[in-house]
């Protein structure tokens, strides 16, 4: 039996996700990419709550590539995380290889002041 591409990715997150846990102090910075957009949101584990969300759809992010965006998100949830006293989380990154956008994401968290 063949597997496609997101059976694999779906096996990849699972694994990454037995030992990748939010919690109150440090909470899950989970990313997730279509073709299109890329979305990431802070989640604490234990509670089971999304503590803040951004996302490429955001019209204030404006008209740029898609690892420009990316980027920008990145700086948007580290901004969203600063104003509710998050300054560490726990990257996610949700399967993806930590490549282009994904890595785009991270270094713009990491510009915007998020500690992973």
């Amino acid at each position: 039996m063949k597997k496609n591409k997101d059976t694999q990715r779906q096996k990849i997150r699972f694994r990454i996700r037995k030992s990748v846990v939010g919690t109150p102090e440090r909470p899950r910075l989970a990313v997730f990419k279509s073709n299109t957009s890329i979305y990431c949101q802070l989640i604490d584990d234990s509670a089971g709550k999304t503590l803040c969300a951004a996302s490429s759809s955001d019209k204030s992010l404006g008209k740029a590539s898609k690892s420009d965006l990316a980027k920008k998100v990145g700086t948007l949830i580290a901004s969203k995380a600063k104003s509710i006293n998050i300054d560490a989380v726990v990257f996610d990154r949700g399967g993806f290889l930590y490549h282009g956008r994904i890595k785009a994401l991270a270094e713009g968290a990491r510009e915007g002041g998020l500690n992973f």
